[in-house]
């Protein structure tokens, strides 16, 4: 038997368990691994929480770094004892379980295994974002909400390296120093200041092309009311809760506005895809010009207190668990 965290309903932090779960061989294209650090996501709260509707029972988390314990029949990639990590599979919290193989990528030399579980499904996430969703050029100025995040501090420094100018937004001035301690040119406290009022003085009544917003409700109108004529919002999460209803002519009465809502899913389904996007990765972080921080570890058994510290916005950069 092995350790997991399940939750049988859907609600706050308290509805997840630690309890013993079935962990058998693994099956053709399967490999069974044995974590070493485990990532936690705002995406993980939205399960738990009933944001986004899931199977129940569920082992929450949905990546991970470990080691290959076995391998399947027609597993031919990955062999015992090799380091792997994975993004976008729930049931990771735990300290063993099965995979399948093609979703998961070796770890090379000067990645740590916390690292990797503190970066798939952020750095990926970045990666598309400004190389796929919308495609951010030399010399552009973007907005960034939540800068001092997880995704957040990835994507500032990632657009620094590539010469772009970020417009970060915290909600305190201790997150908005930490943005701009990871290359973001212009912060933004909007607990305390009109982040619209700021993007139009900061680019002289230009505003920016595209606006990266994770926060959801409490930004979304703002966000609009940044960008130029043809602008994009890229709306990627709810962390404010989700954004109500929207009239699609107010795209049209403030400029024939873009919106997406993408998800790390559609760009990473293919493994080709999710192989080069992970090895872009890698060697932004291994080149230095992607730091990648474990601020914060929380022993697998207390997983509820890091649902808390994270949902409470106590929380920077990245936060782990440690079977």
């Amino acid at each position: 038997m092995a350790k997991a965290v399940r939750f049988h309903k859907q609600g706050g932090p308290e509805v997840m368990q630690y309890e013993d779960v079935q962990v058998g061989d693994p099956g053709p294209g399967q490999a069974r691994i044995r974590h070493t650090s485990i990532g936690v996501n705002f995406l993980d709260t939205y399960q738990r929480s009933g944001l986004y509707q899931v199977q129940l029972p569920m082992v929450g988390g949905n990546e991970g770094a470990g080691v290959v314990e076995a391998v399947g029949q027609g597993v031919t990639d990955l062999k015992e004892g090799d380091r792997v990590a994975y993004t976008g599979l729930p049931g990771a919290y735990s300290e063993t379980r099965l995979v399948p193989a093609d979703r998961m990528v070796k770890l090379p030399q000067g990645i740590t295994d916390d690292q990797a579980a503190s970066m798939m499904l952020k750095g990926l996430t970045v990666h598309y974002l400004i190389h796929s969703t919308y495609p951010v050029k030399k010399g552009e100025t973007v907005l960034w909400h939540a800068a001092a995040g997880g995704v957040g501090l990835i994507a500032c420094q990632w657009l620094k390296a590539m010469g772009v100018t970020v417009i970060g937004t915290a909600g305190s001035d201790e997150k908005t120093a930490l943005a701009k301690a990871h290359g973001a040119e212009h912060v933004i406290n909007y607990s305390t200041e009109n982040f619209v009022e700021r993007v139009l003085s900061i680019t002289g009544g230009k505003k920016v092309p595209v606006v990266f917003d994770s926060v959801g409700k409490t930004t979304w109108e703002g966000s609009l009311d940044c960008l130029r004529p043809r602008g994009m919002m890229v709306s990627f999460g709810n962390a404010s809760g989700a954004v109500p209803p929207v009239n699609l002519g107010i795209l049209a009465a403030k400029g024939s506005l873009y919106v997406t809502r993408p998800t790390l899913g559609s760009y990473i389904g293919a493994r080709a895809e999710l192989v080069e996007r992970a090895n872009a990765l890698f060697d932004a972080v291994k080149s230095g010009k992607v730091k990648i921080e474990t601020t914060k570890r929380y022993k697998l058994a207390d997983v509820q207190q890091a649902h808390r510290d994270l949902e409470a916005r106590k929380t920077t950069g990245s936060v782990v668990l440690q079977p």
